[in-house]
């Protein structure tokens, strides 16, 4: 059912809550502010194919904005909110955004952004007009609340950029109406999305993830509680108080909820939560293990990516029986693992993941050695985004990490997501990133960088402690050699490590750190 229909049926249930502000947007507000902004646009000469960019933080606005998009055959492009104003006005420029709505948080960054970008003519701010942008309530309040003319639009969203330069992830337009059929967010079914759904949303909207769940919610008529910052005390006090029914979390959200006290994690009732999805990097199977301990059999892993390429999924019964393992390929994909030559590899040895669908309609924008790298050498319909792993005899996939994180130390492929497991587990370390430095002899050497809890301190004992505990736990050749304590690693809200920024530190320019992926 589309938004509209459940505004009109229930216009005042909560679409949105925002936390900790309170801020509530009522199914009313969202469709007849999207509709409003669609016409706007609409009026401005925007027609199928054109995009609209946005930046700004989790806030009441920022799902109107991508609905007025995706209802009216436009593509949307959500920019990284943590980005500096260079790289956002790259990606701002890159995407070909006629349109940029920000938010006054981030107006020195929008500012900088849209110097850069001539063709962004309409620049509109939420809650308060600044410098060059006019103020996005007056704008849209010119405009009817009628539904325009609909059409599927589509996100651009880019990747990270944990290795080189983000790239916009596009795909063709389908036809039909967003929300309706086939332009239905696909994971409202399998997960038991309906409108009794209350869906914990702790991670930054931009990312495609966050976002798709989000519009899931709203597709099916539920509740979305968007928290503006995680904090793993409060996620639980949100479960509590608004009696959450579904959430998806990262890994390292995971990791900083178990290090919470006993006393901090028994403090709030969580049984109307009953499914718990998590993704966007492989979770080591001891934090696994004692999350399934701790909520019960809810959790729900899958692996995908942007591009859309492939998909696969596990249930907490299914990864007890496979502990590691991120589940089988789901609808019509296939799975291949491949060598760097394209050859198929037999099962249980370890390559680049390739998926087969019937039609691969991404590409990554204004980048065609991109995107043609992205494909099997001999099969157009394989695509792999460049992740590593294995399939066991049942089909079950394990990620071993990306082929561009891999170590190479005399001659040696060293994987770090393994080494990372293990360190992460131990219990002075909040978090955790294993790199490849400089080595004369071997070309590269394995180091360990920490960030440790809060209330623990560096020392070269306790540097010597958890080089140890790591050694008696990964095999001798992967063990790091060194070990360097930071306050805090370069960790996306996304739970995605940028592992270039912490590459560059230790590689001189023109060495490893000038590697792209």
């Amino acid at each position: 059912m589309p938004i509209q229909a459940h505004a009109a049926h229930h216009p005042d249930k909560p679409a949105l809550i925002f936390e900790p502000s309170g801020a509530v947007v009522s199914y009313r507000s969202l469709e007849e502010n999207a509709a409003r902004l669609a016409n706007l646009l609409r009026a401005e000469g925007l027609k199928r194919g054109d995009h609209i960019a946005l930046l700004m933080e989790n806030h009441p606005r920022f799902l109107e904005v991508v609905l007025a998009a995706l209802r009216s055959g436009l593509y949307v492009t959500a920019i990284n909110r943590y980005l500096p104003g260079p790289d956002a006005a790259y990606i701002l420029t890159d995407c070909e955004a006629q349109a940029l709505v920000a938010s006054p948080k981030l107006a020195a960054v929008a500012e900088e952004a849209v110097r850069s970008a001539p063709r962004c003519r309409i620049r509109l701010m939420v809650d308060e007009a600044s410098g060059v942008f006019s103020s996005y309530e007056r704008a849209i309040a010119a405009y009817p609340a009628d539904p325009p003319p609909a059409a599927a639009g589509d996100t651009m969203l880019y990747s990270s950029g944990t290795t080189g330069r983000p790239k916009g992830i596009k795909r063709a337009l389908a036809q039909g109406v967003y929300g309706q059929g086939a332009n239905a967010p696909p994971t409202a079914a399998h997960y038991g999305f309906d409108a009794q759904t209350v869906y914990l949303s702790p991670a930054p909207l931009y990312h495609a993830a966050p976002l798709g769940f989000v519009l899931a919610t709203l597709v099916q008529g539920g509740s979305v509680v968007v928290m503006e910052k995680f904090d793993p005390l409060e996620a639980l006090e949100l479960v509590d108080r608004h009696k959450v029914t579904h959430s998806q979390w990262v890994p390292t959200m995971f990791v900083r909820m178990l290090k919470l006290t006993e006393a901090e994690r028994s403090r709030y009732d969580l049984s109307s939560h009953r499914c718990a999805i998590h993704a966007a990097a492989p979770c080591p199977v001891g934090v696994k293990q004692q999350m399934i301990a701790w909520w019960g059999p809810i959790l729900e892993e899958y692996y995908a990516s942007t591009e859309r390429i492939g998909s696969t999924r596990i249930n907490s019964a299914e990864w007890l029986a496979h502990p590691g393992s991120v589940g089988r390929a789901g609808g019509e994909a296939k799975i291949h693992i491949c060598d760097e030559t394209g050859r198929e590899l037999p099962i249980g040895e370890t390559g680049i993941i390739y998926f087969e669908q019937p039609g691969l309609l991404f590409t990554y924008h204004n980048d065609t050695d991109k995107t043609a790298s992205s494909r099997h050498p001999q099969h157009a319909n394989w695509a792999t985004v460049g992740d590593i792993g294995r399939l066991d005899e049942e089909g079950y996939l394990y990620l071993t990490d990306r082929l561009s994180f891999m170590i190479i130390s005399g001659g040696v492929n060293i994987y770090p997501q393994a080494i990372e497991d293990a360190l992460i587990m131990h219990p002075a370390v909040q978090d955790v990133a294993v790199i490849g430095v400089p080595n004369a002899e071997m070309g590269e050497e394995v180091k360990a960088v920490v960030e440790l809890r809060p209330d623990v301190q560096p020392a070269e004992e306790l540097a010597r402690e958890l080089l140890d505990f790591v050694r008696s736990r990964v095999a001798r050749y992967a063990a790091p050699r060194s070990l360097d304590f930071v306050d805090q690693l370069p960790r996306l809200p996304t739970g995605k490590l940028y592992k270039k920024s912490l590459r560059d530190r230790y590689w001189p320019a023109g060495g490893q750190a000038s590697l792209s992926g």
